[in-house]
């Protein structure tokens, strides 16, 4: 089995795939909000690959057997104290490296190079200008767009390296080893404002790595099968089912590999949206005739959240009691040795304390959010963990639904977050609050399903603040709720813009939340991307 660095755990998961049978590209992170972009547009080729510490050594590396090793961008500077860096004998791997911005800086000073700080910054767009015979930019255009965001340069090259590409501020843009099959680019290839980004990418992973484009979701699912059979034996399973695209991908693929050991129970805590409940039972049992369990625990989680602001704090409440009621209740129509969530790779990621360096504490990669599956879960939980997707993006999942004949409807459903909407009402949850942005959270998706836009835009909904604000209805002034619009294009949720809806859609939905759901008197819009937001507002 392959082990993530980064995510190593006590607890008994099933977790990872054995990769040793797929080729791989690993990414050393060094702290970018791109790092995970990477594994993913990598994945986009085919190839395996997945994030692990900027720490790992050259022998857990080799034990990897990876095809390449690509080094992430990070939010240091080379030169800073205590910036990160890695094993130096990493490079003495024969192993063809890559580089990313900090990457490359960091491979330059590592080598004998010299990185200082840049006389111009460059963040953003840049024409760069590239040499079409090096293996790295080979049958490009000699010129086009690349996103660039560094405030260092790298000026006097280690041996053995010549530059290929440079832009007008940025003079050693990329640079090659050819021998040693080592590489690096200031910009970012993994970004869509990259043109030929993924190209670039593509010449180091199957022309330079060599890697096979071997790793298929219908590979994924004949080995996960293979593998969750193994597992459970003659156990039982128990699976939380939320109804969501992952945990309803995943009760397809338990159903298809254990069908008879398998019981789906849905928690309805009270934070669903409306009508969502009744439409999930109705569906899984009459539908699929896949066994399901349904509990109304409602007053119990939204009694848990009382007098709780702090979102962080939310997610653990929740994950917690969701294990708690797994467990009271699966000894009413259990017992069940495992449970199976549809925990996916950027929740593990996003919810990670990762990469703090053991000597010193600094910490490389922040700790984004947890995620009630993953930060939320008790150290003495009951049950053992099967979470076949913990290595899945999203989009992955979705291949896979498709590949099970996951209905549609489903596939195309919105990503929508565990806590659901209790991490849409900024501060204390109350039944009131939860009442005003369900109606409210029902108009929104009306409007935009009416206009067409549904399956355009990543994610929409409302956030509800815990503030007042002036308002006059009927000759009278009112101080009520303003609600804002949340609505992103993305590919994977890793990043997103801001939709840019019609301005007639935005005054439907405005004017039905202001006269149709009490409470709330203003709508505004959530013109922010991620980064430097995220999709979510906790």
């Amino acid at each position: 089995m392959s082990t993530n660095v980064n995510q190593m755990s006590n607890t008994d998961h099933y977790t990872d795939r054995n990769i040793e049978f797929f080729d791989s590209v690993i990414v050393l992170d060094f702290g970018s909000q791109y790092s995970e972009l990477i594994a993913r547009r990598i994945r986009e080729l085919n190839v395996y690959s997945e994030l692990v510490s900027y720490r790992t050594t050259p022998e857990q590396i080799k034990k990897l057997s990876p095809k390449g090793i690509i080094l992430s961008g990070g939010p240091n500077s080379v030169y800073d104290k205590g910036a990160p860096g890695c094993d130096p004998k990493i490079f003495e791997l024969g192993i063809p490296i890559l580089g990313v911005c900090y990457g490359m800086q960091l491979m330059s000073k590592t080598l004998g190079g010299n990185v200082i700080k840049a006389d111009k910054h460059e963040y953003g767009k840049a024409v760069l200008e590239v040499d079409p015979k090096d293996k790295l930019f080979l049958d490009l255009e000699s010129k086009f767009v690349s996103w660039m965001s560094h405030g260092d340069s790298v000026t006097n090259l280690p041996d053995g390296f010549t530059i290929s590409a440079k832009t007008k501020n940025t003079p050693c843009a990329a640079i090659s080893n050819h021998d040693k099959k080592l590489y690096g680019v200031q910009f970012h290839p993994e970004v869509i404002h990259t043109m030929n980004g993924l190209e670039v990418l593509r010449n180091f992973v199957i022309n330079i790595c060599l890697a096979r484009p071997s790793w298929t979701m219908d590979k994924f699912i004949e080995d996960a099968i293979s593998q969750i059979c193994a597992k459970v034996g003659d156990k039982r399973v128990l699976l939380a089912l939320s109804g969501g695209v992952d945990s309803s991908t995943l009760a397809f693929l338990l159903h298809k590999a254990i069908p008879e050991k398998l019981t789906c129970m849905f928690i309805d805590q009270g934070f669903m949206r409306k009508g969502e409940p009744e439409r999930l039972t109705t569906t899984f049992q009459n539908e699929f005739s896949i066994k399901l369990h349904y509990v109304n625990a409602k007053e119990r989680f939204v009694s848990a959240l009382k007098g709780i602001i702090d979102p962080e704090e939310k997610r653990k409440i929740i994950g917690r009691e969701f294990i708690r009621v797994f467990e009271e209740e699966s000894k009413k129509v259990g017992p069940f040795d495992y449970l199976a969530q549809g925990t996916l790779y950027p929740d593990v990621i996003e919810s990670a304390d990762s990469n703090v360096d053991p000597k010193t504490g600094e910490r490389v990669a922040v700790k984004i959010k947890s995620h009630h599956n993953v930060g939320g879960l008790p150290k003495d939980l009951q049950f053992k963990l099967i979470e076949p997707f913990r290595k899945l993006f999203k989009d992955e999942v979705r291949k896979v639904a498709r590949q099970l004949a996951v209905p549609k409807r489903i596939i195309e459903r919105h990503p929508f977050p565990g806590p659901g909407l209790a991490i849409r009402i900024i501060g204390e949850v109350d039944e009131e609050k939860l009442h005003r942005l369900r109606e409210a959270d029902s108009i929104i998706r009306d409007e935009i399903n009416k206009s067409g836009l549904y399956n355009s835009i990543w994610q929409v909904f409302g956030v509800l603040l815990p503030i007042q604000s002036v308002g006059v209805m009927g000759d009278k002034r009112t101080y009520s709720n303003p609600i804002v619009l949340r609505a992103v294009t993305s590919e994977d949720g890793m990043t997103a813009d801001w939709a840019k809806l019609p301005y007639e859609v935005l005054e439907k939905i405005s004017t039905r939340l202001v006269n149709e759901v009490p409470g709330i008197n203003r709508v505004v819009y959530d013109i922010t991307s991620k980064p430097p937001a995220t999709i979510e507002w906790e």
